[in-house]
């Protein structure tokens, strides 16, 4: 079943990048007390996730923070590394906080595992946008179509702050 708004996130794991190696990050602890974006997308460098859906974010960080948002995740069924290679490819800095799901147990978790297998990609997550307070889903723009980022744009997000 698929995380409906007012529902809690699952209780795991993600990763980043830290200078000994990928560093577990609570999801719990990562949206304690903040109002935050989180974007999904089915893979680093591909062609919509890299050319609209995550540069859309980059480019409406600072309209997003005017509307109250405190931080924006980007998490992805990627490994850490790759993950970090492509937040510097795409220069996020500080204005996107780049997460790994490498396992994809938190977006089993969510309900919104996307099986890309028939392209070679092996099970990924659907293109999202959500809008969590405090851990708690508030808003949800899943994309039907995943090679589109449309209803999970930041401009459609930003739209229904």
């Amino acid at each position: 079943m698929t995380i409906a708004v007012g529902a809690q996130l699952p209780q795991v794991d993600l990763f980043k990048l830290g200078e000994g190696g990928p560093e577990a990050h609570s999801v719990a602890e990562l949206f304690k007390g903040k109002k935050c974006v989180l974007l999904a997308v089915p893979g680093a460098f591909t062609p919509t996730c890299h050319q609209n859906h995550v540069p859309g974010f980059l480019n409406a960080h600072d309209q997003l923070k005017a509307k109250g948002i405190d931080e924006i995740f980007c998490v992805a069924v990627n490994d850490p590394f790759v993950m970090s290679a492509w937040a510097s490819a795409l220069d996020v800095g500080n204005k996107i906080t780049m997460l790994s799901d490498g396992n994809g147990t938190f977006t089993k978790a969510l309900g919104l595992e996307l099986d890309g297998s028939g392209f070679g990609l092996g099970i990924r997550s659907h293109r999202y946008a959500m809008l969590v307070e405090d851990g708690v889903v508030k808003a949800l723009n899943v994309e039907e179509d995943p090679t589109q980022a449309d209803v999970s744009s930041a401009e459609n997000l930003l739209g229904s702050l």
